[in-house]
């Protein structure tokens, strides 16, 4: 079930989305984009008067002086029943695969619950322990369908429409921008990596992906509310705005890491190599204590858009091959508009499989790697000596078939994608 319909949040002025998607800011500044926080804020919170919230968000629900949501909802008096922590807990201090458990957040006294893994029915309890009738989700994406925050969301909004609460969504942009690229979730490779049937970059907002969740896998059953940006189209990245960026997890440090990481976040699925965690630069940093200078040139002749390789050695402190020595590069992208990160990963393991020292990790029997790219077939196919070419020119069609699934749920222009709705707020549900 599909359905949109457009509304005006109450007291706030209409500003235009750009309808140049492929236009970035003049040379020294940035696009002023107003957040859905900025925007309901700036409204005295008036979407949620009368209403106990809970609040699901972690350290990037920030407005552009980095003050916290849940702290500035708090100081206004809105009356919020619960928090609720993701993966790296709500204020951020445990590591991948950590949480912070639940407790009492010191700064507010609030009741934070940990959320992170839980199950439709674990959501549901927490919602109903907190008495809570709206939920506001507000968490900075990085656009990869392997980081685990969009399905915080996913599982967040589900539970809400089995007790009938309100879901409003406070949109961020796509710090990646608004293009989509990559293999299709098939299957039989579903895990935490990777829950639902979209593609490996999904160029959608929290606000877009939260349509279209409701759009196509959970039945319209959602009463959704999203508060959009304005200023915001999908050409723009992080760097093009001036939305203040803070890390969404311990390593995703800058919005140079989201550039690279729907891409290079497929190294977590070589045993060989190492994406740079332990390193001040992970996801752009790759190698290995078996790799040397020649992997590297081989992977820049391959004169692929928008990035260069510069040799690299680093030392990781954690995780894979720490303390010991290891040689590759380091990803710097030169150019945005061009730039795909996952045809550039392939290209990278097509290269790394010639080395003597490659081996894909096994998560028990199964391939991490089927479960990033959401099938066996990148993995057979680089495996059988296919080229970068081949092995992107493989999942084509399901992308474009994606691309088309998923225009009724954008709330943005992109590039080459003129229309969009530029508007302030959008509803849809049962």
């Amino acid at each position: 079930m599909r359905r949109r319909s457009v509304f005006t949040v109450a007291g706030l002025a209409a500003v235009s989305v750009p309808a140049a998607a492929d236009a970035s800011p003049p040379a020294g500044t940035r696009a002023r984009v107003r957040t859905g926080m900025d925007r309901l804020a700036a409204s005295g919170w008036d979407r949620l008067k009368g209403s106990r919230v809970g609040v699901v968000s972690n350290p990037t629900g920030v407005d552009r002086d980095y003050r916290h949501l849940v702290d500035r909802m708090h100081e206004d008096g809105v009356t919020i029943g619960g928090v609720f922590g993701p993966e790296h807990g709500f204020r951020g201090s445990a590591q991948a695969g950590g949480s912070e458990g639940t407790g009492v957040d010191a700064r507010t006294g609030l009741t934070v619950y940990d959320a992170y893994l839980a199950s439709l029915e674990k959501w549901m309890s927490m919602f109903t322990a907190s008495a809570v009738r709206t939920v506001v989700f507000d968490i900075q994406d990085v656009g990869a369908r392997f980081y685990t925050y969009i399905y915080t969301l996913y599982d967040s909004m589900a539970a809400a429409a089995r007790l009938g609460l309100r879901y409003v969504v406070l949109d961020r942009p796509n710090p990646i921008g608004g293009r989509a690229h990559g293999p299709m979730m098939t299957d039989g490779y579903t895990s935490g990596v990777g829950r639902l049937k979209i593609v490996q970059q999904h160029g959608l907002t929290v606000g877009e992906l939260a349509r279209f969740y409701n759009g196509e896998f959970l039945s319209g059953a959602v009463n959704l509310e999203v508060i959009t940006c304005t200023g915001w189209h999908g050409g723009l990245h992080a760097s093009d705005t001036d939305v203040p960026w803070v890390l969404p997890s311990p390593n995703m440090p800058t919005p140079d890491t989201a550039e690279v990481y729907p891409g290079t976040g497929m190294v977590e699925g070589v045993s060989a190599l190492s994406e740079g965690r332990g390193t001040t630069r992970p996801f752009e940093l790759i190698g290995g204590p078996g790799f040397d200078h020649r992997w590297g040139d081989r992977v820049a002749a391959h004169g692929l858009p928008g990035v260069e390789f510069r040799e690299a050695y680093f030392t990781p402190t954690f995780n894979k091959f720490t303390n010991v020595l290891c040689a590759g590069v380091e990803v710097k992208v030169t150019g945005k508009a061009g730039f795909d990160p996952i045809r550039t990963a392939v290209a990278m393991l097509v290269e790394a499989r010639k080395e003597p020292a490659f081996s894909w990790r096994l998560d028990g029997t199964r391939h991490w790697i089927d479960l990033l790219t959401g099938s066996a077939r990148l993995r057979t196919m680089i495996d059988a000596g296919a080229t970068p070419a081949e092995v992107t020119g493989a999942w084509a069609a399901e992308l474009a078939a994606f691309q088309k699934q998923r225009r009724p749920y954008l709330l943005y222009p992109r590039p080459s994608s003129p229309t969009g709705s530029g508007s302030l707020g959008a509803r849809s549900g049962s």
